[in-house]
């Protein structure tokens, strides 16, 4: 019996608000059935003894909230073309779901994170890895209409919170991982510029 082909797993980074769920969003569109997707948001560290003000209070832009390991286990499964479960987390009351998703590997998986790139065994899983990048001035935009309308944040408190942490925490672990992908993309990113970046994906041996 033919062994099946291992997945490829596709890391896309950058910065809070670069883009990295538009730009999965617009993959998975012209993808179709032969991609899955994974958010690194969904692996926050669940932290159900705490309080919601001290859960409130946790540095979310700091690699350490992180379930690291969860993630591994989940990213080895794909690879090894194992259906596996997927969390699910809730940024309204900043803590995990009780249920999970159910992923089964396709041959592209799109994962989306900020610090995908940082760990070398967790980089080296990775078939192919794209960096996005943005200015801060379009990024806090982004994440001012983002977390406004979904998160229930005011404008005033998203603002504060990138100048006083987003932004440093984006410098020491986010903005060095451009060095470390195989593609930098430049915004605004065009149609065509995804149209081309996916044919760029079929053509991966392990894709087709």
């Amino acid at each position: 019996m033919k062994k099946r082909p291992a997945p490829l797993l596709v890391a896309i980074v950058g910065g809070s608000g670069a883009g990295k769920s538009w730009l999965a969003d617009r993959l998975q569109s012209i993808l179709g059935t032969k991609a899955a997707r994974i958010s690194l948001d969904d692996f926050y560290r669940d932290r159900p003894g705490l309080t919601p003000a001290r859960r409130a209070r946790i540095n979310f832009d700091h690699p350490r909230a992180i379930d690291w390991p969860l993630l591994e286990r989940v990213l080895r499964d794909c690879l090894a073309c194992r259906t596996t479960r997927v969390p699910q987390y809730d940024f309204k009351t900043h803590a995990r779901l009780l249920r999970s998703r159910i992923l089964r590997p396709k041959p592209l998986i799109l994962v989306e994170g900020l610090w995908l790139l940082r760990n070398p065994e967790l980089r080296r899983l990775f078939g192919t890895s794209i960096y996005i990048d943005c200015p801060a001035k379009v990024r806090l935009i982004r994440r001012q209409a983002r977390d406004s309308s979904i998160r229930g944040r005011s404008v005033e408190s998203v603002r504060r919170c990138f100048r006083n942490v987003v932004e440093p925490m984006n410098a020491r672990f986010v903005a060095s991982q451009a060095r470390r992908a195989g593609i930098l993309l430049k915004t605004p990113l065009t149609a065509a510029d995804v149209r081309h970046l996916a044919a760029q994906l079929l053509e991966h041996p392990i894709a087709t």
